[in-house]
């Protein structure tokens, strides 16, 4: 039980760990349509994202797939800038059809799960049973993901109703503000992956 809480903490304070800001953004762009009253349909989303990094997660810890770290590194930031632009193009409405949006979330939960293989693989070391550790690292991450996202949906339920923003200007002004950080890093990333 000790190693469980340990790889839950571990998980958890992994993405809610502002070193680590590329996914804290990511999920940021995930929920930057959504108000509190959405809480079932961001749920559903970060599950989506879930499952995504958690098949690759498995996947690259397991060494059944592997992929260049520095391409990894560089599409976490692509994923941002994608989902990010998607929120301001739709001039901040919700997502018409969901069903997209989830997919996109898990898909791009892929990318974001062999980001995170990394980091689990090293805690791991030589150990020969990951049941565990891997499941208690998911469970973390996406108690760390929902904590994100509660601070999100109430930061945007707080500037739009006291604040007297506008749901859209808000959202098109979060999303501006994560795709121009996601770009910057995407252009710095390019540079690392060309190099090579």
């Amino acid at each position: 039980m000790q190693e469980f809480s340990m790889y839950f903490e571990e998980g958890w304070q992994h993405i809610a760990d502002l070193g680590g800001y590329d996914h804290i953004l990511f999920i940021m762009a995930l929920c930057a349509v959504y108000l509190m009253n959405d809480w079932k349909k961001v749920l559903i989303l970060v599950t989506a994202f879930t499952v995504g990094h958690s098949i690759t997660l498995a996947l690259s810890v397991l060494n059944i797939v592997r992929v260049s770290t520095d391409l990894i590194e560089f599409l976490i930031p692509v994923t941002i800038v994608i989902t990010a632009l998607g929120n301001a193009l739709r001039g901040g409405k919700e997502p018409g059809r969901v069903q997209w949006n989830y997919f996109l979330a898990l898909f791009f939960g892929l990318i974001h799960g062999l980001g995170f293989s990394n980091y689990l693989r090293s805690m791991l070391g030589t150990q020969s049973d990951i049941v565990q550790p891997l499941l208690a690292f998911n469970l973390g991450l996406e108690f760390g993901q929902l904590i994100i996202v509660t601070i999100i949906l109430i930061l945007s339920q707080l500037i739009i109703q006291i604040g007297k923003v506008s749901r859209r200007d808000w959202t098109i002004f979060l999303s501006a503000a994560i795709f121009g950080v996601a770009f910057v890093m995407s252009i710095e990333r390019i540079g690392i992956l060309l190099e090579k």
